[in-house]
């Protein structure tokens, strides 16, 4: 998934679905627009704007968040494990780079490009 795609089924699509899966593509896509609006907005001195922004995207950011646990077989409400300072933030990092699972109780596992074809060297 690219950038554009995973902003957009997360501020669009998704918006509040805690539902289903996100994979790491998605889930990092999001976290750097977020984190690239923050930014933007400080860097320009718009605190309050900056504020407004941050909270309208805080609802597509826990269910992305949920929906990247889910994909692990975890719960959504694991996210609280981010309020243990240090500790806390290490493990969901952990949890978060993880792989997809293959299917469990929270559906199939999100799409993944399967149309690259490996070709051996000097067959082209």
């Amino acid at each position: 998934m690219d950038f554009k795609t995973a902003v957009i089924r997360c501020l669009r699509d998704k918006y509040v679905d805690f539902n289903g899966r996100a994979g790491r593509s998605e889930y990092w896509w999001f976290f750097l627009a977020c984190v690239g609006v923050a930014v933007v907005f400080q860097a320009l001195r718009l605190e309050m704007l900056g504020f407004l922004a941050n909270l309208a995207l805080l609802l597509p950011s826990l269910a992305v968040g949920a929906r990247r646990l889910h994909d692990m077989g975890k719960s959504g409400w694991f996210q609280l494990v981010w309020l243990i300072p240090f500790i806390g933030w290490a493990i969901m990092i952990y949890w978060l780079v993880q792989p997809s699972a293959p299917a469990n109780e929270y559906g199939e596992g999100p799409a993944v490009a399967t149309d690259i074809t490996a070709v051996p060297p000097g067959a082209v």
